[in-house]
């Protein structure tokens, strides 16, 4: 009976310390976006470590090789998007006069005849208004720079983040296999079998998780690019590439990239035929994405209830904001193996089935 008593007690002590971190953890969540990017980064790059350690290249010098590829990866996607948006956002900006015009030729009659509404809009007053508001839009950047100069320490905090994540990264990637030894030492010897099974299985549903995602994003985004430029779109090459990137982020990867190529669609004043070839091309995309290409090559055992994905959305997002949004369906899903250990345990307990 004491036995059992100082069982429970101990059982209470460490839910309670364990209650204790994720309080701890939630206080400080403002501070841990860097360290949560760096740990997410370190993860998906840690078996290419591996993989150059095998081959005879020392560690030190394998994480730096894998931290400039993931560099220049980056960089290459700015070089490539920057400009094409920055175009993009020009040619817009000329072609919006041209736009009022159509509109008042095409849309505004329709909307006479059909509901007595007499709008007319004046080209000449908007380019006008287009070029004055150009000096605000200078003047607007000229203050807001002042303000950033004044609120110099929010600033600051924003850029050490920003440096701070490739440092963690760093020593994430060089001292791997020591943390994960601490870390096994950590656990009580009565249950490191268990939770070393438990870990196994969640290490094989996120790298099945990360290997599928980045899969589906690389198809998506030749998918969009080709069936983009194929409706006539203008600007599918870096429209496309964004909106296959972004399906990592659930629901928001996809209505960003579908906002976008609505816009440029519409703005096009090329008649009705790119916004409706848009339409279908995202319309497929959707279902090619939902029911082919998730189910096929991330596989059912990770696939959440939809009110689950929006509950784990907002969840992570609110105690990490944008990188708990990332982090939000892949550690929902890890979270699934330990919930089914916990329900095997429950329906095999005394308090379910009762006294035997």
């Amino acid at each position: 009976m004491t036995t059992e008593r100082g069982d429970r007690l101990q059982t209470l002590i460490w839910s309670l310390l364990g209650l204790a971190v994720l309080w701890l953890l939630y206080l400080l969540s403002p501070i841990l976006s860097p360290f949560l990017l760096a740990g997410i980064l370190a993860y998906i790059c840690a078996p290419l470590v591996e993989w150059l350690e095998i081959h005879r290249t020392p560690r030190f010098i394998g994480v730096l090789l894998v931290m400039l590829l993931l560099a220049a990866i980056f960089a290459l996607l700015l070089l490539i998007l920057l400009p094409l948006v920055t175009q993009e956002a020009q040619q817009l900006l000329v072609r919006l006069p041209d736009g009022i015009t159509l509109l008042n030729e095409q849309l505004m009659p329709w909307l006479q005849e059909r509901f007595g509404i007499q709008l007319k809009l004046d080209p000449a007053s908007f380019s006008k208004l287009l070029s004055e508001n150009r000096d605000s839009a200078q003047l607007i950047a000229q203050k807001l720079f002042e303000s950033l100069k004044i609120g110099g320490i929010a600033l600051f905090g924003i850029v050490a983040n920003l440096l701070l994540a490739p440092v963690v990264m760093f020593y994430l990637l060089s001292d791997w296999h020591l943390i994960l030894g601490r870390l096994g030492n950590a656990i009580p010897r009565p249950w490191h079998a268990k939770t070393l099974q438990i870990v196994g299985e969640i290490n094989a549903v996120l790298a099945e998780f990360l290997r599928g995602q980045v899969s589906v994003m690389l198809l998506l985004a030749a998918y969009y690019c080709a069936g983009l430029w194929l409706a006539g779109i203008d600007f599918a090459l870096p429209v496309g590439i964004l909106t296959g990137m972004l399906v990592f982020i659930p629901y928001l990867g996809y209505a960003t990239g579908f906002s976008l190529a609505l816009v440029v669609a519409v703005l096009q004043f090329s008649g009705m035929g790119p916004v409706f070839g848009m339409l279908a091309v995202f319309g497929v995309g959707q279902a090619l994405e939902s029911f082919v290409l998730t189910p096929w090559l991330v596989g059912k055992r990770i696939g959440l209830h939809p009110l689950a994905v929006i509950f784990a959305l907002l969840a992570f997002g609110q105690l990490f904001g944008f990188f708990g949004v990332l982090l939000a369906l892949p550690a929902s899903a890890a979270l699934l193996v330990g919930l089914r250990e916990v329900s095997a345990l429950y329906l095999s307990s005394r308090f379910y089935r009762g006294k035997e």
